[in-house]
């Protein structure tokens, strides 16, 4: 990793390089075509982009059981555990209607309505991700949204299906509509829907689930016929850290998420110098010893990956809540204290004994969170992303007289002299 040496609260930390907007132009013809062509031309990209064609769009009810059925005990158990407590938390999170009584005969309601249907996107690259079906579904039925489909790459040593143990976590959630899609083919089909290669597909109104940067230029170019959930970029985690905390850990925590990716960003802000020396001393021991130990390296060795010294942890809270990171842990002895002076996080991890990956798999939070700074404005996949607030305005007779010569004076400030007779026009019912 690169030591910055020590530096000022107003840091600078560049971001790995990735270009969303070349990605674009390069996306748009899959999107297009699929547009046009349905599931046909999904089905025709893959081939072409992954040389996997799967024996059929739809995963079969017998494939997703069987998925089930042959998975080890023990993950079958994890899994489970790990969907209880994103659904315990998840369900806590259900907003109530909010009625508002302005004045008596005059009420407006927030009435919170789940989208009709969504589209869940679960990856299937370097890694197996049946936690991202749980991230994605769990928030989704809990916010009891009606209709939801899964789509997730086919892989040439599952008989053309996703993988195994995707399909078989879909199953434990009782999702029935799986498709073998991937890239910007399967956002594209999620987003316009079709008929072809035996099967309907319905369009879905809301996308979401991390994807690689074409999934993310396809969710770009679909925005506005769907709502997608954010961009995602490569995964983040910056660490604050003190003279307290223990470097093996650290190291370990950095490592977890360079695992990811050769583009993921490891940062560890510190105002002691000491421990910076000491992360890098654990670095050099434990990589060597990881499995994915090249991706690690490659990823610890990029400008997005850094051990930067400042001189107190106000300066390291001001680098915090400037970089906006995906995952912040805190690793001081105030742990809670300087979490609770954090604005800008997608998830803040407090403690030694809090780790990324806890909140990867079975925290209770969803690991679905902005990536490039995006924290600064938007917040991590929950079941807010899949409801809608709807107003609901009802005024009495007397509610609306009342109100009415207010409503005249503005509409003749404004110019709209039809707003002001709309209202008048009640009066003359009488």
């Amino acid at each position: 990793m690169d030591e910055r040496g020590r530096a000022g609260a107003d840091v600078r930390l560049p971001r790995a390089g990735t270009d969303v907007s070349d990605a674009v132009a390069q996306a748009a013809p899959i999107v297009s075509d699929v547009a046009a062509g349905g599931p046909e031309a999904a089905l025709r990209w893959g081939e072409r982009l992954d040389g996997v064609r799967p024996p059929a769009l739809r995963v079969p009810a017998a494939v997703l059981a069987d998925s089930l059925a042959t998975l080890p005990e023990d993950v079958v158990t994890a899994l489970t555990t790990a969907i209880g407590r994103v659904r315990r938390v998840h369900a806590d999170q259900r907003p109530r209607d909010i009625v508002t009584t302005v004045v008596p005969g005059a009420s407006v309601t927030l009435r919170f309505v789940p989208v009709d249907r969504v589209g869940l996107y679960v990856p299937g690259g370097r890694a197996v991700y049946p936690s991202s079906v749980i991230m994605n579904v769990v928030p989704a039925q809990e916010a009891g949204v009606p209709s939801l489909a899964v789509v997730s790459p086919p892989q040439k040593d599952n008989d053309g299906w996703p993988h195994p143990t995707v399909l078989a976590t879909c199953q434990l959630l009782g999702v029935t509509e799986v498709y073998a899609v991937g890239g910007a083919q399967a956002i594209a089909l999620l987003a316009h829907g079709g008929t072809g290669a035996g099967t309907t597909v319905a369009p879905v109104r809301t996308i979401t689930g991390p994807g690689n940067v074409w999934v993310t230029a396809a969710k770009r170019l679909v925005v506005g016929t769907v709502g997608i959930d954010s961009e995602a970029g490569p995964t983040e985690i910056m660490i604050i850290a003190d003279d307290s905390a223990d470097a093996a850990c650290v190291a370990a925590d950095l490592i977890s998420q360079a695992e990811h990716d050769p583009l993921a960003a490891a940062v560890l802000v510190t105002d002691s110098a000491d421990l910076g020396d000491a992360v890098v001393g654990e670095l050099a021991l434990q990589v060597p010893r990881t499995k994915h130990r090249e991706r690690i390296g490659e990823a610890l060795a990029g400008p997005q990956s850094a051990i930067v010294v400042v001189d107190t942890l106000a300066d390291a809270i001001a680098v915090a809540d400037r970089y906006g990171a995906e995952h912040l842990e805190i690793h001081t002895r105030e742990a809670q204290e300087v979490a609770d002076r954090i604005t800008n996080a997608g998830a803040i991890f407090v403690g030694r004994d809090t780790p990324v990956s806890l909140g990867d798999y079975a925290a209770g939070s969803n690991h679905v969170l902005p990536t490039g700074g995006a924290a600064a404005h938007s917040a991590g996949l929950g079941v807010h992303t899949f409801l809608r607030p709807v107003q609901v305005v009802h005024y009495d007779r007397a509610a609306l007289a009342d109100i009415a010569p207010t409503v005249q004076v503005l509409a003749d400030a404004e110019d709209l002299p039809a707003h002001g007779a709309a209202v008048a026009a009640r009066d003359a019912d009488d």
